[in-house]
């Protein structure tokens, strides 16, 4: 089962993940309560849409912007709405 893994903590684990671009987008209720707290940054995808990020914060560490997902994502992409991506650190396993 697909798990998201930071700081020594699973912070997601899902068998219902999404891959884009090979990258999982898990359901956002899969992720550990109190991880994730909202990001100023943004960026543009051309087919996505824009993005919206998330810090992790595990164990009083925070590893900015670490996580990243679509609010609306463009008609192309609309398997990832409501799921987050990771990077930064964070490790995905299978």
């Amino acid at each position: 089962m697909p798990r998201a893994v930071w700081n020594g903590a699973v912070i997601a684990t899902s068998e219902d993940t999404v891959i884009v671009e090979g990258n999982h987008y898990f359901p956002l209720e899969s992720v550990a309560e109190g991880v994730l707290s909202e990001s100023d940054t943004h960026t543009l995808c051309p087919w996505k849409g824009t993005a919206s990020y998330y810090s992790v914060t595990v164990d009083g560490k925070t590893n900015a912007d670490a996580a990243w997902y679509y609010p609306t994502p463009k008609p192309a992409a609309e398997q990832i709405t409501d799921r987050v991506a990771f990077w930064h650190g964070v490790t995905v396993e299978d």
